[in-house]
């Protein structure tokens, strides 16, 4: 068969397969290629490397992407003239990106996948950090793969079949992925004798060469076999042998089937099975991990728009002081008010100073809280810059407070907290079926057979072993085994206990999910009044600050025309500024009672629009969109001088 090309030349069949070969290297994507917005993306680790085309691609160590220890390039571009206008949608984005506490918790699910990968070769499963990993899964032996007889050398004796008769015995071993073992070797023996009657000579020297090659591999359903071939040739000192040098070879192949303890899937498949429940447990302790983020960051951002209204309160409270100050010193000079008014103002005026540095600082503290939760390291130009809140905080609105029993609906089919314990217990359930499958005896069905050849190797080196090879498939020397196996523990109390605490731990994790699902209601409950109680807060502030507003104001005009005291003045100011922290304050835990609202949910990342492939890739395309359908808080009201 040939091939034509649009040139009309003519392809040999083998340059068109190595084309395709090298096509298919070439165009196969690299780990360290899959980079968007300066973060490496992890790839799948549960398959591991293809022996096609390179064959030492399995013994080699594959590559993970580089570690990306800088900030995004979002955080760097919203930095403009030492400030950072900052929304909740770029927070929550910059968190996605930068926030350490999600970077260590992205490499779960790698993890989980490569226990995968580890599975399926018939090892025993590691776990991941926040998934159970039943004890009882590795009973007899902790720690060893699926078959408990992996310490065994082979099948039988001497190279893995026994031969010339006799009893036989073919145990389980191996493990799913194959396994070829090679031996080759070469002696030289000088045995002395005390006859000549057998040997001839007083003393024999024989030269050997021997090569032994055995396969084994265990099937997920317990069937174990192996195939073993020995080639030996030797060549002696000693008379009457029929051929000297002589090729001796065997060929044997056997195999193992449990029918009671071992047999079926779920005893061999086991870590399988776990590690494959370990990759939603891994999706459900990162989305655990993102929303205990968001939930930080939104709370971070509401504090500093508080602390940065506080400010602005202070400063409009300094400035009325500043005022009332300048109006007492006028009315002294006029003859309207004594000293001791200027020296009653002078001291709200230095109050408000030292209300303004409080306010001043602990908005710098809470701005130093939300950078370190936005970047994975701190630089000058981060450090420097001011962060601007762009979004105001939340008004009350009627329409966030959900009803109790769909609220509890939805926490209960979307709370990640609930999801990996539920995880939790289909791994237990797994170590339960195995500990019963362990209750039963341990019986087997083997068969063997053996060839065995032996030839001349006088004129060719290869054409005695061929010969001797020959003679082992075409049956000229065989050998039959079969048999059958049995292990009967009498009493069987370890099995029992293995069982009994399988189960017991089964109840155990069942009374704890249980009381999970309890907190969780109380927390949905809770948050429903947090916000019934907020809002209300909310409300009893806003009137608190409009009275106070109104009552400073109509003191003031008293001032104006003599029939009150700076001292007055200053009590009602004082007044005006308590209600305005106090207003602040509830409308500032208000907006975190919608964040805690959401959390109890476990709606927090459908409410901020957060994709959990991008939150676990680190590249965040598609902008987080919080649901900002309440009305915004105003901003702190004037304070007339």
């Amino acid at each position: 068969m040939a091939f034509v090309y649009a040139g009309g030349r003519t392809l040999s069949p083998r340059l068109v397969l190595l084309s395709v070969l090298l096509g298919a290297v070439c165009l196969a994507p690299s780990p360290l290629n899959a980079q968007t917005g300066g973060q490496a993306l992890l790839p799948n680790y549960e398959k591991g490397p293809s022996q096609f085309p390179n064959l030492i691609a399995p013994y080699k160590a594959q590559t993970i992407p580089p570690l990306m220890l800088e900030n995004s390039p979002r955080l760097r571009d919203l930095v403009h003239d030492g400030k950072m206008e900052l929304s909740v949608s770029d927070a929550l984005a910059l968190a996605l990106e930068n926030n350490l506490n999600i970077a260590v918790q992205r490499f779960l699910r790698p993890i989980a996948q490569v226990d995968v990968l580890r599975t399926q070769s018939g090892q025993a499963a590691r776990g991941i950090p926040g998934a159970l990993l039943p004890a009882g899964l590795s009973v007899g032996a902790i720690g060893v793969g699926v078959n408990q007889f992996q310490g065994a050398n082979g099948v039988g004796s001497a190279g893995g079949i026994s031969g010339g008769g006799g009893a036989v015995q073919v145990p389980q071993l191996g493990s799913f992925d194959p396994s070829v073992t090679l031996n080759g070797s070469w002696d030289r023996t000088v045995s002395p004798l005390n006859t000549t009657t057998v040997a001839g000579v007083p003393q024999v020297t024989t030269n050997s060469t021997a090569l032994t090659g055995t396969y084994t591999q265990l099937l997920p359903d317990g069937t174990s076999f192996l195939f073993s071939m020995n080639a030996i040739r030797q060549s002696s000192t000693q008379q009457h042998l029929i051929y000297n040098p002589a090729v001796i070879t065997r060929f044997s192949g056997g195999f193992n089937q449990p029918l009671l303890n071992g047999f079926g899937f779920l005893p061999n498949k086991r870590f399988m099975m776990v590690a494959q429940n370990d990759i939603r447990t891994s999706e459900e302790l990162f989305r655990l991990q993102v929303t205990a983020v968001v939930v930080q960051v939104t709370d971070a951002y509401w504090d500093l728009a508080a602390a940065r209204q506080a400010v602005a309160a202070a400063e409009r409270s300094r400035e009325a002081a500043r005022t009332l100050f300048r109006q007492t010193q006028t009315m002294q000079e006029l003859g309207t008010a004594a000293a001791l008014d200027v020296a009653t103002a002078n001291a709200s005026l230095a109050t408000g100073d030292r209300d303004l540095i409080i306010a001043q600082t602990n908005f710098q503290f809470q701005q130093s809280q939300l950078k370190n939760m936005l970047s994975k390291t701190t630089d000058a130009q981060l450090d420097a810059a001011e962060i601007v809140t762009t979004d105001q905080l939340p008004e009350p609105s009627e329409r966030d407070v959900p009803q109790l029993q769909p609220a509890l609906d939805t926490a209960f089919r979307q709370r990640p907290d609930l999801m990996a314990p539920e995880q939790d217990l289909k791994n237990q359930e797994i170590s339960v079926g195995f500990t019963k499958n362990g209750l039963l005896p341990s019986l087997s069905v083997f068969g063997l057979y053996a060839g065995a050849g032996l030839a001349g190797n006088t004129l060719l080196a290869t054409a005695g072993t061929a010969e001797s090879l020959q003679q082992d498939f075409v049956l000229q020397y065989p050998e039959y085994a079969g048999g059958v196996s049995a292990v009967v523990p009498i009493r069987n109390r370890s099995a029992q206990a293995d069982n009994l605490r399988a189960r017991l731990e089964r109840r155990q994790l069942q009374v704890n999910l249980q009381n999970t699902r309890q907190q969780v209601s109380l927390e949905v409950r809770q948050a429903i009044i947090g916000l019934i109680q907020g809002r209300a807060q909310v409300e009893s502030s806003h009137e608190a600050v409009k009275l106070a507003n109104q009552t400073a104001d109509a003191e003031r005009k008293k001032l104006q025309v003599g029939l009150s005291t700076a001292y007055n003045v200053i009590l009602r100011d004082r007044d005006v500024m308590t209600a305005l922290q106090a207003d602040i304050a509830a409308v500032g835990t208000y907006a975190k009672a919608l964040v805690e609202m959401d959390r109890s949910m476990g709606a927090t990342l459908e409410s901020n629009g957060i994709e959990l492939e991008e939150a676990l890739s680190g590249d965040v395309t598609k902008q987080p969109t919080p649901s900002l359908r309440y009305p915004r808080y105003t901003g702190v009201p004037e304070t007339k001088p």
